[in-house]
């Protein structure tokens, strides 16, 4: 059974700062503000909501269909999930642009400095939903603005069940936006800030949010997650991860172990706690895709941490 997970597939040049931002940061300068960080720590990475998605997707065993726009210099991602058994053939390469890519600060304080340069992303509409044969679930996660509305208009078309992941890209969609994408979709996942500002933008509740689909899904950080479904509110405890090395792109984790468990018919806790785990075994590494297990390693782990076998 087959996922297309539509969104970005991205770099990540991820840079330290062996100092603290502030030192060298003057307050009343900022008007100014002309500075140069030394940064002798430097890697990059492959990420992007779709890429992190389909990574995590695959590790469980299942068929992730990434669906992208990406640039001239996609060479080595491209090599990558190909190493990884990854369909490509919903990735468009736009010659005259860049993969999008993100360029990360950070300093001893954890503090961050992003430049995000969306390159290919922003003709992510030239890819269509309704092109994709075999597609049973899918995901409309954070992409070109124009992309996400169409894909999720095109989901609904086909009778395809999606979520509707917003992220970082909430901020592109005004509330009328916003409540027709989640009328559109059958499930919504967020985390719990993106939860409040959701329902801010659309003037809609957390009831009245899960009134509208099959499941209102929250993570809450080291507190788990929180599953609106059926009229029934489900907090899902949390997995427990042997090391913190690097949190960024455990909620694209999370996600993933969403796809599986809906694609597989599990009951809400299970899919929860599925997800919970996915966002701590990939907690205990560095980047977003650099933690390797296969399944049956996935299911020891689950067993352990909760107490029951996945089927």
């Amino acid at each position: 059974m087959s996922a297309l997970i539509c969104g970005s597939l991205a770099y990540d040049t991820i840079m330290v700062f062996p100092d603290q931002f502030k030192n060298h940061i003057l307050p009343d300068k900022v008007h100014i503000l002309n500075v140069s960080f030394l940064v002798p720590r430097m890697r990059r990475e492959f990420g992007g909501c779709a890429g992190n998605i389909a990574y995590n997707l695959k590790l469980l065993g299942g068929e992730p269909v990434p669906m992208a726009t990406v640039g001239q210099d996609f060479g080595p991602y491209r090599e990558h999930f190909e190493e990884c058994g990854i369909r490509l053939d919903q990735v468009k390469e736009l010659s005259d642009l860049f993969t999008p890519q993100a360029f990360i600060t950070t300093d001893h304080d954890n503090n961050q400095i992003t430049a995000f340069h969306p390159g290919a992303m922003m003709r992510s509409y030239e890819n269509h939903v309704r092109d994709v044969p075999g597609i049973q679930f899918g995901i409309v996660s954070p992409d070109g603005r124009e992309g996400m509305l169409q894909n999720a208009a095109e989901f609904k078309e086909a009778g395809i069940p999606f979520i509707f992941d917003p992220g970082q890209a909430m901020p592109l969609f005004n509330g009328e936006e916003l409540r027709h994408f989640i009328e559109q979709s059958d499930y919504v996942t967020v985390n719990d800030y993106e939860s409040s500002l959701l329902q801010e933008r659309t003037g809609w509740n957390e009831a009245e949010i899960a009134s509208r689909v099959k499941a209102y899904i929250t993570t809450c950080g080291p507190k788990g997650a929180k599953i609106h479904a059926d009229g029934t509110t489900h907090n899902v405890p949390p997995a427990h991860e042997r090391r913190i090395t690097d949190p960024t792109g455990c909620g694209d984790a999370f996600r993933a172990g969403l796809i599986h468990g809906i694609m597989k018919g599990y009951d809400w806790m299970t899919i929860g706690r599925i997800g919970n785990l996915m966002g701590a075994l990939k907690v205990e590494h560095p980047g977003t895709q650099n933690q390797r297990f296969d399944y049956r390693q996935f299911a020891d782990q689950f067993r352990q941490q909760f107490g029951y076998a996945l089927d």
